[in-house]
């Protein structure tokens, strides 16, 4: 099982994804911004970081580079995608989750631990999530407002579409409308996460609450390969 971290110029978590990943039960591997394949990766994560120096606005460069090319083909074959932070940020640009990112309420850079809600458990990133946990993880981002037409946040809300939020006693640190963190595509194969699991993957960090979610999608990933019970060998 291959799971592929995407290098773009600028990410500064794509070692620590990578690292977390691989606690996970996947074989990391790096794939530069240029490629125009996934190399065999099976899972693809989007990691964070400041891509093309988040030159314009977070993420919008990024879009550009050849390998989005090969992940939205990739999600368009229902292979699961991870976009963290400013993965997020690159994912909402290229259209392949719902909203934008928009500058933090305070219009400072936020550097914090919080606390999240899980939403569903019945997705590929969060179905080994234990029965009404919250989940601890630290947030660093400078643009991690959440925001969406009314009519579209309106869907989105109507399929089940927000998959995480910010909790108490923390709270909400960038300002995002009605508190959400991670948003779901419509087919619910790639998701948009701002806190970050990676950097909570190990107790020694403060925190393995994040490594649920990546576990999660390891065998998520794992489990669609598997062929049904009575196939023909």
């Amino acid at each position: 099982m291959k799971a592929g971290v995407v290098v773009f110029p600028g990410s500064n978590c794509d070692r620590d994804a990578l690292h977390a990943i691989g606690l996970a039960g996947a074989e990391p591997v790096a794939l530069w911004h240029e490629d125009a394949d996934l190399h065999g990766a099976e899972i693809v994560i989007l990691p964070g970081g400041f891509a093309y120096g988040d030159y314009l606005r977070a993420g919008v460069l990024a879009r550009f580079s050849p390998i989005m090319g090969a992940i939205r083909d990739h999600a368009a074959r229902g292979g699961l995608v991870l976009g963290i932070c400013n993965g997020f940020q690159v994912l909402a640009e290229a259209g392949l989750v719902p909203g934008a990112l928009l500058r933090n309420a305070s219009m400072r850079f936020e550097h914090r631990w919080v606390r999240l809600t899980v939403e569903r458990r019945d997705t590929p990133f969060t179905n080994l999530v234990p029965p009404g946990m919250t989940l601890r993880l630290p947030v660093a981002h400078g643009e991690g407002c959440f925001t969406l037409p009314d009519r579209e946040m309106a869907t989105l809300e109507a399929r089940s579409g927000v998959l995480f939020r910010y909790a108490q006693p923390e709270g909400n640190p960038n300002g995002s409308e009605r508190d959400i963190a991670g948003v779901l595509n419509a087919r619910e194969n790639v998701c948009g996460l701002m806190p970050h699991p990676e950097r909570a993957s190990e107790e020694i960090l403060g925190s393995d609450d994040g490594l649920l979610l990546l576990r999660s999608l390891v065998e998520s990933a794992a489990a669609s390969r598997q062929p049904a019970v009575g196939a023909a060998a």
